[in-house]
């Protein structure tokens, strides 16, 4: 996105964008702008859709109880979709929050809880989830917003794998293998093979689950070094090795 635009506004829409396009925009939105920001009738916003690119738009309309938005031009062209997989046991609330916002940042295209044995707590909401990934990709210019999966337990992640992602590697990063790095395990990967990340919850893997990881053909376990990371730090450590190593940062 040009660094023209930086100082306005970018929201998260979920209607089309174009060419002479005008549009209301929800109660959630007009607090924003208008209570919030205190906008105006003739200034700008910026908006996307995860579809269309990134549209600068004029308010034309502006009322505390409605905005009406008129595009004025395309800014940045729509990004291709990620295919790199997150995946996560659930965390406490405000770490929780922070994952998934880095996740998105980080460029995930693909986010999915996974149910584990020490996981905290009982599956978290989704619309929850998605307002942080929507809040991600606001404030960090994403344009291909990530795709929430709903939640899933291990065992049903493990089994189902091939049918839903087909050769996709899973990277399992596993705080029980030997310490060492990442990097030239993922260097052995195939570059064009999609792959996903699995984190677990705080308390770890259980040995039964670790088992099953283990012995499944497209599971590729990775060490994250020497220290016990959080499972908030270990989900960004491992995406950034990726993403540095065979994913798009390359």
């Amino acid at each position: 996105m040009p660094r023209s635009h930086a100082s306005l506004p970018r929201l998260y829409v979920d209607f089309d964008l174009g060419e002479a396009m005008t549009a209301t925009l929800s109660r959630e939105h007009v607090v924003y702008l208008v209570t919030v920001l205190r906008r105006k009738e003739g200034d700008g916003v910026i908006l996307f859709n995860g579809r269309d690119g990134a549209w600068a738009c004029r308010l034309t309309d502006v009322s505390r109880k409605a905005v009406t938005v008129e595009a004025e031009a395309r800014v940045a062209d729509q990004t291709p979709p990620s295919y790199l997989w997150f995946g996560f046991a659930p965390l406490k609330v405000g770490r929780l929050d922070y994952l998934v916002q880095k996740a998105t940042e980080m460029g995930a295209g693909i986010i999915q809880p996974v149910m584990t044995r020490f996981v905290q707590g009982g599956p978290p909401k989704p619309d929850k989830l998605f307002a942080n990934i929507v809040e991600a990709a606001e404030q960090c210019e994403v344009l291909s917003v990530p795709r929430l999966e709903s939640h899933v337990s291990l065992v049903d992640l493990v089994r189902d794998w091939t049918g839903f992602h087909g050769d996709r590697c899973l990277l399992f990063c596993d705080e029980s293998a030997l310490s060492g790095s990442p990097v030239g395990a993922l260097q052995g990967l195939d570059p064009d093979r999609r792959v996903g990340v699995l984190i677990g919850p705080e308390g770890g893997f259980s040995d039964e689950e670790r088992a099953l990881l283990l012995a499944q053909p497209f599971v590729l376990p990775i060490s994250l070094g020497p220290r016990i990371l959080r499972a908030d730090t270990a989900g960004v450590a491992a995406l950034a090795v990726v993403q540095a190593t065979i994913g798009d940062w390359r």
